[in-house]
């Protein structure tokens, strides 16, 4: 199932310029982001060892020798110089997220892979992966021992997976040898300690570093929200002032509200269909309890059927009313277009909506300028707001088990996975790679790719967002969900037998798969959930 679904997501913008008349992803930048004069060739700033040069702001990305970059950098050169580094590392990489290493931004730049190339003498050979094929394409190379790959790139949440195929290596000793400082609280991963769990770790050891931030973000009509007659209409209604919901109770009336499909608008387009609707199912289970409603207990005891996940699930099915006719088998080529046509006051999708539906270049979109950033709605639990967010997809790289130089394979990931490089990276708009550490959303370039309004709210959707299941089963237990969430929205079944039939299906997922393994990574998994709580008013 997750292949079949990275497909539609990984294969968003290639079909995009067609499906819903947008601009190619790669050929934006250069339109809306203007760099000023270029620097001297190689012109490094004072104390610096490396890192791009050639466009103005390229300080910005340069590293000391003290530094998670710096210290990759060196340690790679000087294993390289001991005749201990391979003159070239195999990277498989999907076919939509290579042009942000390969191709030079900005104008007068040098490409990640050269940079990487010349200033340690290793050839980076990227190797495309069909978009979609990831996780199939390393569990044939892990099963028939083919070694064609030192590193791998897949979903985050199949860390598990792989780890228990022993077809990964743990990466602590590296991690602790060559400091990647990914919990620094200025440059780091959001909710430090806890974000670096989310996104790197399995069972408390790291396996994976993250390529990538597929945070649920939610996005809004300004020009609809704005309106005065419709702020108006709206509070003799409702008894209450039009803005962003913050409440599922404020979503549901302002998704009311707007909700004229006569006209070619509805309420909100947060998807439904099969493989991608449940992540929105998530996001109101979860913010039931406080900080969060749990999964699963710590006994390991699935915790859906129960009134929190009742109530969710009829939430679900009741928010049919204000979606597409067609919303059960609608995708995202389907959500961004409709949006980017003006089709829909709210939706939830991938931060990278506004960098793809808000900009001059992209002569299709009739939103630009026109839309705004919320954080996803909540409720109140005990005299708080709980509001989250989920990550789903997510890219993040492994070294292969069967490197023959897994410590450079490492210094690579630390390299781009670092700061300074990944912020100028997910700046690139030729691939997917989207920002979620701290000193990304404060970077310039990233800021004008993303656009200012949009980062800061995605910084704080990120510092609320919960892990989707990422342990040993991930895929049979979100199927077993997935399913079971469609036959509620078609009315095959109630919210309370689609949630029995869940917790049913866990068990015997859970039994498969092996309890104790499952509840050791169920307790280390709840150590990446937020704990932030709002207050009610403001």
């Amino acid at each position: 199932m997750s292949e079949i679904l990275t497909v539609s997501r990984r294969g968003l913008l290639a079909a995009g310029a067609k499906t819903f008349a947008l601009t190619a992803a790669i050929g934006i930048a250069p339109q809306f982001i203007r760099p000023g004069r270029a620097f001297a060739a190689d012109a490094l700033a004072p104390g610096m060892i490396g890192g791009p040069t050639g466009f103005e702001g390229a300080e910005r990305y340069q590293y000391g020798a003290d530094t998670p970059e710096g210290r990759a950098v060196e340690a790679a050169k000087a294993l390289k110089a001991a005749g201990k580094a391979p003159e070239r590392i195999v990277l498989g990489l999907s076919d939509g997220s290579i042009g942000q290493l390969t191709q030079a931004f900005p104008a007068g730049a040098p490409s990640i892979k050269e940079l990487w190339e010349k200033e340690t003498g290793i050839t980076l050979d990227i190797v495309g992966v069909p978009n979609g094929q990831e996780f199939t394409k390393t569990m044939q190379d892990i099963s028939t021992k083919g070694g064609a790959f030192d590193i791998y790139a897949v979903e985050w949440n199949r860390l598990g997976d792989l780890a228990e195929t022993a077809g990964i290596i743990k990466l602590d000793d590296y991690v602790a040898t060559h400091k990647p400082e990914w919990d620094d609280p200025e440059r780091g991963y959001v909710n430090g300690a806890k974000g670096v769990s989310l996104l790197n770790q399995y069972r408390g050891s790291t396996y994976g570093v993250s390529l990538d931030g597929d945070f649920q973000t939610w996005n809004y009509r300004t020009d609809l929200f704005n309106d005065e007659t419709e702020k108006k209409a709206f509070s003799d209604k409702y008894g209450y002032a039009l803005a962003p919901p913050r409440t599922w109770k404020e979503h549901a009336d302002v998704a009311a509200f707007f909700h004229r499909p006569d006209k070619g608008l509805f309420g909100s387009t947060d998807l439904r269909n099969q493989g991608w609707g449940y992540t929105n199912w998530y996001q109101r289970f979860v913010s039931m309890g406080s900080p969060n409603q749990f999964l699963f207990g710590d006994d390991g005891k699935a915790l859906i059927n129960s009134e929190a996940g009742y109530l969710a699930t009829q939430e679900y099915v009741e928010s049919l009313s204000h979606h597409s006719p067609d919303a059960i088998s609608w995708g995202w080529p389907e959500q961004y277009g409709n949006f980017a046509s003006g089709g829909a006051a709210m939706t939830c999708a991938f931060s990278n909506l506004p960098k793809f539906l808000d900009n001059k270049a992209n002569e299709g979109s009739k939103v630009t300028g026109k839309i705004g950033s919320m954080l996803p709605p909540g409720r109140d639990v005990g005299g708080q707001l709980v509001s989250r967010s989920v990550l789903w997809l997510n890219l993040s790289a492994s070294v292969s088990a069967q490197s023959k130089h897994p410590e450079v394979c490492y210094l690579l990931l630390q390299w781009l996975g670092s700061s300074r490089i990944y912020s100028w990276m997910t700046a690139n708009p030729g691939g997917y790679f989207d920002p979620f550490q701290l000193s990304n959303f404060a970077d310039p370039l990233v800021r004008q790719t993303y656009h200012d309004y949009h980062m800061d709210v995605v910084r704080e959707t990120v510092a609320r967002t919960v892990p989707s299941i990422n342990y040993p089963g991930a895929t049979a237990f979100h199927n077993a969900l997935d399913e079971n969430l469609m036959a509620a929205l078609t009315k095959a079944k109630t919210p309370e037998e689609a949630m029995a039939d869940t917790e049913k299906q866990w068990q015997r997922i859970a039994r498969r798969t092996g309890e104790d393994k499952l509840l050791e990574a169920i307790k280390s998994n709840k150590e990446a959930w937020p704990t932030v709580l709002d207050p009610l008013a403001g």
